[in-house]
C-alpha cells in the first residue's frame, strides 16, 4: 500500500537509508573495492588507513609522544635504522622489517600493536602490510594534500564529449563495479527535489502541473529553466543559509547556564542576503573572517564577522575573564580549521597533533591572528516603522525594567557589600568602573549592568527585560545591534600554552600557518586575520575548496564524495571519486568561486536527477550507495520540516530578514535546566515564519527542532545526524505548532478537496487505495496524517 503509517520513514527503506548514513560511517572505501588485484596495492588507499588507526598514535606526527624513536606516516622515518640497529621496514624485504616481525608475533611483550590498547590488526591487514613491503613499501603523499589539478574528464566506452562531467566520473566508477546507474526520476519528483534541495519548500500544485506539461514539451530543458529560476529565489539563500549558519554554529543566545538571549541576526541575515546576491564564495569568507580589516570596511562587511562573535559567553558571577576569553580563541581556531580547511586543528591545542602533521606551536601561531581583536557589540542603522507604537513600547520596557530593578534592590545591596577585592578585579573593566561609583551617582546603564552579574541572583526575567528594553530603544533611533570583531590597535602577546593551560604560558609566537600547507603569502608587517583569510581562499590551497565542495556534495546525495567530511587529515576516508572532487574543486574555483554555479553543475547532472528506489543489485554490490548508482532518499532538515508543514497549510510568511520569531513550543520547556527563559508566542505573520527565524537558545532550543536533530549551536556542525524515532511521529501529530497547520490544512481539504490536498503535501496524486483510505476519515484527521506522511517530509 502506497500510504505509510505515522513514522518518518517506512521500515525497509529506513534501513536501508540508516545504513547509508550510519553504517557507511564505519567503513572506508577499500574495504569495498573487492575486485582489486594483489599487484594494485595503492599507500594511500590501502596502507595508510591501516597505520593511521593502529600505528600513528605512538609512531606517528607528535615525538613527544614517540615510542622507539620509529616515525611512520614518512617513508624516512619508516625505514630509518633504528637505535636497536634494525629497520622497521625494508623495501622488498618483509624477512628483515621489523614491522612485519612485530605484527606478526604471539610474544606478549613485543607483539604490535600492543594489547593493552585494546587494538589488533586481522589477517587481512597483517596480509596487506606484507605485501606492500614485497612490493617495494612506497609511499605517496596524503591526497589532500597535494595540489589541486584539474583531471581529464574520463573516456569509456558510451561516453560523450556532450556528457555531463559529473555523470563521466560517476559511471567510470559503476563500469568497474558493474553496476548501471538508474533511469531519470519522473517529472514531479525531480521538481519536487530540486525545489527541497534548493530553496527548501515544495513546490505549489500550480508549479508542479505546469512543469508537468512543459517537461512533457521540452524535456530536460523545461528541468534546466527551473532550476534556475530556483537559484534565483530568495528562498535559496534561506534554504542555503541554515546550512552555513550550522557550520558557523549560529544561535541566539549566549550558552553556558544563563544563556541570556544575544542580538546578532543581523548576522544571520548578511548570510542569506549574500548567498541570494551569489557572493563569491572567497569574498564570503574572507569577509566573515576578516571583514573590518578590508579597505574602508562597510557596515555590511563589519556585520559579517559575527561568524566568529557565535561563540558562547559566561555571564556567570566569579568566573576569570580572561579564561573565557582564551576558551572564544580556542573555538575560533578550532573552528576555522574544521569549517574551511577540514582539519582538526583543535587537537594540537595541547600537545602536538596525534595524527596530522600540525605541531602545538602552529596551533598557537594560528591562535596569534584571533588573540588581537575586541569584542563590540555594533549599531546597525535601518529604518523603522510605526513609530508611536513603537515609542509606547518602549516607554513599558523601560517601565518594566525599573520596576524589576526596585524590587530587587535591597538584595543587590546586600550581594554588593559582600564582594571581595578579588570578586572585583576578575570583573570586567566596565563593570569595576560601575562599582567604583558612588550608588546615587551611577547612571541607568551602569545600574543594569551591575544588576546582569549580581552572583546567584541572576534570572531569565530581568535578562528578558533588558533585552527587549535595549532592541527596543536601538529600533526607536533606527538602529539594531549585533555582535563583531574589531582589531586592536596594542595587540596582546601570544604565547604557547602548556598542556593547553592558560595559566601556563610558554613561549612567545607570532602569526603563521600549518607548514605543510601553502606558505602565507611575503608581508611587510606581521600578518593579521585578513592576510589569513586569503590564505584560507588562495588557489594555492589544496583544501579549502575541495572540503567545501565535499560538503555541497553532501547535502545532495546525503554523504560526501569523502566520507568524514570535517576530517580531511590523515584519518580521515579516502575519497570514493578522487578525480570527480578534484574537478569539482577546480570548476569551484576557476568559476570565480561561484557559489551557485557549483549547485546548477551537481543538479543539472544525471547522476542528481536518477530515481532514489532501491535496487537488488546496488544492495548486493554497493550497500551504502557509495557508488551512486542511484539516488539517495533523505529526511527533511528540521526546519525544512516546519517549512514543508507551513507550506503545505498555506500558513507560510515569505518575509524575508528581521529580528528571530517565537513559533509556539510545548509548556514547560523553558523551565528546563538552570535558569526560567521566556518565551513569548510570537502573534501575526511572525507566527508563521521558516524555521531559520525561530528564535535559539542554546540551552533549551525548541523541541520541534532538536527532535528532528537541529544542532544546537554550541560547536561547529558541518553534518546533521538523520535519526528515526517514534518522537518524531509524535511531534508531527501532536506539537502545537504542527497541529495548528494540520487545522489549517484541514480547511484546504474540506474547500479544494482531498486530492488537492494530497498534491500539496506529496506533489502527486494519490493512488485510488490511497483516496479511499484518506475518504473514510474525517478532514482533520486527513489533514494530520498528510504532514506525518513519510512523502511529505522526506527528499526522494
Amino acid at each position: 500500500m502506497a500510504l505509510p503509517y505515522y513514522f518518518p520513514l517506512p521500515p525497509v527503506r529506513s534501513q536501508l537509508w540508516m545504513g547509508a548514513v550510519w553504517l557507511g560511517m564505519a567503513l572506508t572505501p577499500c574495504i569495498l573495492r573487492t575486485t582489486l588485484a594483489a599487484d594494485e596495492l595503492r599507500f594511500n588507499r590501502d596502507i595508510r588507513p591501516i597505520l593511521s588507526e593502529y600505528c600513528f598514535a605512538c609512531h606517528g606526527f607528535d615525538q613527544s609522544q614517540r615510542e622507539a624513536g620509529l616515525r611512520l606516516d614518512t617513508e624516512s622515518g619508516a625505514k630509518a635504522t633504528l637505535e636497536s640497529g634494525k629497520n622497521a621496514v625494508v623495501s622488498k624485504s618483509p624477512e628483515n622489517s621489523e614491522l612485519l616481525h612485530r605484527i606478526f608475533s604471539e610474544d606478549e611483550d613485543e607483539k604490535m600493536p600492543p594489547a593493552e590498547g585494546g587494538k589488533s590488526l586481522s589477517q587481512d591487514q597483517k596480509a596487506k602490510l606484507k605485501l606492500w613491503i614485497e612490493q617495494g613499501a612506497a609511499y605517496e603523499p596524503h591526497w589532500a594534500f597535494s595540489p589541486i589539478e584539474r583531471p581529464r574528464l574520463p573516456k569509456f566506452e558510451g561516453s560523450s564529449d556532450t556528457s555531463h562531467p559529473i555523470d563521466l566520473f560517476v559511471r567510470e566508477q559503476l563500469l568497474q563495479v558493474g553496476l548501471a546507474p538508474s533511469p531519470r526520476a519522473p517529472a514531479h519528483t525531480l521538481l519536487r527535489r530540486a525545489s527541497f534541495d534548493l530553496i527548501g519548500l515544495p513546490p505549489t500544485v500550480d508549479e508542479v502541473n505546469a512543469f508537468e506539461k512543459d517537461y512533457a514539451q521540452r524535456g530536460i530543458q523545461a528541468y534546466q529553466d527551473a532550476v534556475d529560476r530556483y537559484l534565483e529565489r530568495p528562498a535559496f539563500g534561506e534554504r542555503w543559509g541554515r546550512w552555513w549558519l550550522d557550520q558557523a554554529r549560529y544561535a541566539d543566545s549566549n550558552g553556558y547556564s544563563i544563556d541570556a538571549p544575544r542580538e546578532i541576526w543581523k548576522y544571520r541575515d548578511w548570510v542569506i542576503e549574500s548567498l541570494n546576491d551569489n557572493l563569491p564564495f572567497d569574498q564570503f569568507t574572507i569577509e566573515q573572517l576578516a571583514g573590518d580589516l578590508l579597505p574602508d570596511a562597510s557596515q555590511s562587511q563589519r556585520i559579517a564577522t559575527g561568524f566568529h562573535r557565535n561563540t558562547q559567553i559566561n555571564q556567570e558571577g566569579g568566573i576569570d575573564q580572561e579564561q573565557f576569553r582564551i576558551e572564544s580563541v580556542f573555538d575560533r581556531v578550532a573552528t576555522t580549521g574544521t569549517v574551511f580547511l577540514g582539519l582538526s586543528v583543535g587537537c594540537a591545542q595541547c600537545h602536538n597533533h596525534k595524527f596530522d602533521p600540525i605541531s602545538q606551536k602552529e596551533y598557537y601561531e594560528i591562535f596569534a591572528f584571533f588573540n588581537n581583536q575586541d569584542e563590540p557589540t555594533m549599531k546597525v542603522y535601518g529604518k523603522e516603522e510605526n513609530l508611536p507604537e513603537l515609542k509606547e513600547k518602549l516607554k513599558e520596557a523601560e517601565k518594566a525594567l525599573q520596576t524589576y530593578i526596585a524590587e530587587k534592590k535591597q538584595a543587590y545591596q546586600t550581594w554588593e557589600s559582600k564582594l571581595t577585592d578579588e570578586e572585583k578585579k576578575k570583573m570586567a573593566p566596565n563593570l569595576r568602573k560601575a562599582l567604583e561609583t558612588e550608588p546615587e551617582k551611577r547612571n541607568q546603564t551602569q545600574i543594569r549592568e551591575l544588576f546582569n552579574v549580581e552572583v546567584g541572583k541572576v534570572d531569565s526575567q530581568f535578562q528578558s527585560l533588558l533585552e527587549n528594553y535595549t532592541s527596543l530603544d536601538n529600533r526607536l533611533n533606527g538602529v539594531a545591534t549585533t555582535m563583531v570583531l574589531q582589531e586592536r590597535k596594542e595587540p596582546r602577546q601570544t604565547r604557547v600554552f602548556v598542556k593547553g593551560d592558560f595559566t601556563r604560558p610558554a613561549e612567545t609566537v607570532t602569526p603563521g600557518v600549518l607548514s605543510v600547507l601553502h606558505p602565507l603569502a611575503a608581508q611587510e608587517k606581521e600578518p593579521n586575520r585578513l592576510d589569513l583569510a586569503r590564505w584560507i581562499v588562495s588557489k594555492a590551497n589544496p583544501l579549502t575548496a575541495r572540503v567545501i565542495v565535499n560538503r555541497l556534495w553532501q547535502q545532495y546525495f546525503g554523504r560526501g564524495i569523502v566520507e568524514t567530511e570535517n576530517d580531511f587529515g590523515l584519518q580521515g576516508a579516502l575519497p570514493t571519486h578522487p578525480e570527480l572532487l578534484d574537478w569539482l574543486a577546480s570548476e569551484f574555483m576557476d568559476s570565480g568561486w561561484n557559489f551557485k554555479q557549483i549547485h546548477r553543475q551537481i543538479v543539472l547532472s544525471e547522476t542528481y536527477m536518477q530515481k532514489s528506489d532501491d535496487r537488488e543489485d546496488v544492495r548486493e554490490k554497493d550497500q551504502d550507495n557509495q557508488w551512486l548508482a542511484r539516488q539517495q532518499r533523505l529526511r527533511l532538515d528540521a526546519e525544512l520540516i516546519r517549512d514543508a508543514g507551513l507550506a503545505v497549510s498555506g500558513l507560510l510568511t515569505s518575509q524575508l530578514g528581521g529580528p528571530p520569531v517565537f513559533p509556539p513550543i510545548p509548556d514547560g520547556v523553558m523551565s528546563q535546566g538552570q535558569v526560567k527563559r521566556q518565551w513569548k508566542t510570537s502573534t501575526g505573520e511572525d507566527r508563521f515564519r521558516r524555521g531559520i527565524y525561530t528564535f535559539v537558545y542554546r540551552a533549551t532550543p525548541p523541541p520541534s527542532l532538536s527532535v528532528f536533530d537541529a544542532p544546537e549551536g554550541n560547536s561547529t556542525c558541518t553534518r546533521r545526524v538523520r535519526s528515526n524515532t517514534p518522537l518524531q511521529a509524535l511531534t508531527l501529530l501532536n506539537d502545537a505548532a504542527f497541529f495548528e497547520f494540520a487545522t489549517a490544512l484541514k480547511k484546504i481539504v474540506e474547500s479544494e478537496g482531498l486530492e488537492k490536498a494530497f498534491l500539496r503535501s506529496t506533489s502527486r496524486k494519490p493512488t485510488e487505495e490511497e483516496k479511499e483510505i484518506l475518504a473514510s476519515m474525517d478532514a482533520l484527521s486527513v489533514a494530520r496524517v498528510l504532514l506525518n506522511l513519510d512523502e511529505t517530509v522526506t527528499r526522494e
